[in-house]
């Protein structure tokens, strides 16, 4: 066993045969922000196997406060986040095998890596990614584990399938996470202990210590020391469009899904690329020229500053449209630069 995880070793419950399985292990995190990055070092360190990292944005110079993982040369230089994490945890670790998506999550993107991993992390911001990845969770039988943090708060719960009521059937009774980073600010603290508990739950699901799960949703404030386990084992919804007798995972067949969003606490809106009608890196620089407009080229994307709008076009078409507030103002800029 490699020297470096000796201290681990030691800790019983893991001990030689629980770091082997943890070695062979295969992990999905959806989002490389402030939960992610944490949960993405830490495991790292700890000796997990493969790590599949998901995340559609790039470091901003208000990430630095809490999101470990990035330097101010990466918000400078507009640096994916997973690009990014790459770096920096493969100096940490060489062996890990580790494979990173700058991509915006959908269900077929989901079922790919549910479908590879033993144990999903939850680092996102919203709901309907967190229902994406509860309905790929029961169908491949995979568990997943839930953390949202936000001021000096956070909620835990590792939902497993065939044990537990699903996210779907919760939803009514999690502790309110309704405000955003965005709205009322975060501490660090509230992040790493969120991150501490969930990798926690990761390490006992990998290594064979499944009887040692949480089995209470576990909420805490650090600023007002207090915190709480609720109860779930018999709240379980027999009619749930995921779990229940006659499910049909409605997020993993939202076929007509828009391909705009507003994202939450951005002041952006986030328009897909249309298969009939792709727009390349070429095509964003030429437009940029022929507007005048401030363009920045990058290896992942071309930012155009134009109409005094901030746009981030990535290699794949995705487009990010800054200090839009709705999408009817979104699609009207859209067209405006991109005809």
């Amino acid at each position: 066993m490699d020297e470096r995880y000796s201290r681990q070793v030691l800790f019983k419950p893991l001990g030689e045969s629980g770091q082997q399985h943890l070695s062979r292990a295969t992990v999905t995190i959806v989002g490389c922000g402030a939960l992610g990055s944490a949960i993405a070092e830490t495991l790292t360190r700890a000796g997990i196997g493969t790590i599949h990292l998901v995340d559609r944005d790039y470091v901003e110079r208000s990430n630095l406060q809490r999101q470990q993982l990035f330097t101010e040369e990466d918000a400078r230089h507009m640096m994916p986040k997973v690009a990014a994490a790459e770096q920096r945890l493969k100096a940490i670790r060489s062996d890990l095998q580790l494979f990173t998506y700058l991509e915006h999550l959908d269900a077929t993107g989901m079922e790919k890596l549910a479908a590879v991993s033993d144990l999903i992390l939850d680092a996102t911001d919203n709901f309907e990614t967190r229902l994406l990845i509860n309905d790929a969770s029961v169908k491949f039988g995979v568990p997943w584990i839930y953390g949202a943090c936000v001021g000096s708060s956070g909620v835990v719960f590792p939902f497993v399938p065939g044990e537990s009521s699903c996210f779907r059937c919760l939803i009514p009774v999690l502790p309110a996470i309704n405000e955003t980073c965005d709205t009322v600010g975060i501490i660090s603290p509230a992040v790493q202990v969120t991150a501490a508990l969930q990798c926690t739950e990761a390490l006992k699901w990998l290594s064979g210590n499944r009887e040692a799960m949480r089995k209470k949703i576990h909420h805490f404030n650090l600023w007002d020391n207090s915190q709480m386990d609720i109860g779930v084992s018999r709240i379980k919804d027999p009619n749930c469009k995921t779990c229940g007798e006659e499910a049909v995972f409605p997020s993993l067949n939202e076929t007509a899904a828009s391909s705009y969003a507003v994202l939450c606490g951005r002041d952006a809106v986030q328009i897909l690329p249309d298969a009939n009608r792709p727009i390349t890196l070429d095509d964003a620089e030429r437009v940029g020229k022929r507007l005048e407009a401030s363009v920045k080229r990058t290896p992942y994307f071309v930012e155009l500053k134009v109409f005094n709008h901030r746009m981030v076009l990535f290699g794949n078409g995705r487009l990010l449209i800054h200090g839009v507030h709705n999408l009817a103002e979104g699609r009207k800029l859209y067209h405006q630069v991109f005809g």
